[in-house]
């Protein structure tokens, strides 16, 4: 069975500048998903790094990832993560069985994770396998300068509420032919529930970066 590992990092981030390649804990935050990728040898046999950034390819390519070089069509600001994972198997001359989304942005995930989720993957024969967490606030929508509630009445004990789970962004684990028909989350996707709070930091801004960097220097 063939397994790998992509990474999608593409150049043209808008909320804070060059974030794949800036320093975190002395590592580029490409780094830390590369590294956490070849930590699991005994799953992961091969870590591509999709990208359009020639600095980002020479940060991957020095910290032993392979690359495919992402066309300019599939790097805009709109594009769907799974043209660029698409990609990467069109390029490939193997025959890949499963495939592991790890995002550069989310550079706290738990030792266990890979190895935990992906026996939970083939134990429950699914296509498809997600990390989530489980939602901790009231939520609601404000219409007409009103709020409205809408997981929770007014009054209501938050340790009451309903369960709601939110995709958190760690991992993804799919078989490649479900990427080859242009779909990461199946609608029967298995859903892995993350019940810790540190590892769910996703970096998209300065302010989220700054937390990452507090939290593994603690």
């Amino acid at each position: 069975m063939k397994n790998i590992a992509v990474i999608p990092a593409r150049g043209g981030s808008k909320r804070l500048p060059n974030k794949n390649i800036l320093q975190l804990n002395g590592l580029p935050l490409l780094a830390h998903s590369i590294i956490y990728a070849q930590n699991n040898p005994s799953i992961i046999d091969s870590i591509y790094v999709s990208t359009d950034d020639p600095q980002i390819k020479e940060i991957a390519l020095k910290f032993g990832a392979k690359v495919i070089d992402r066309p300019a069509e599939l790097s805009g600001d709109l594009e769907p993560t799974v043209s660029a994972i698409k990609n990467v198997l069109d390029n490939l001359n193997v025959e890949i069985d499963n495939l592991f989304l790890l995002q550069p942005t989310n550079p706290l995930r738990p030792e266990y994770l890979v190895r935990n989720c992906y026996e939970k993957f083939i134990s429950d024969g699914v296509e498809c396998l997600f990390t989530v967490s489980k939602n901790e606030y009231k939520l609601g929508k404000i219409k007409n300068n009103s709020f409205i509630p809408y997981n929770y009445t007014f009054g209501q004990r938050s340790q009451d509420l309903e369960p709601l789970y939110f995709e958190n962004g760690l991992l993804y684990i799919c078989k490649a032919k479900l990427i080859m028909n242009n779909t990461i989350i199946s609608e029967n996707a298995l859903p892995y529930i993350i019940d810790e709070s540190f590892p769910i930091v996703d970096i998209d801004t300065l302010v989220d970066f700054e937390y990452a960097s507090y939290l593994l220097n603690k």
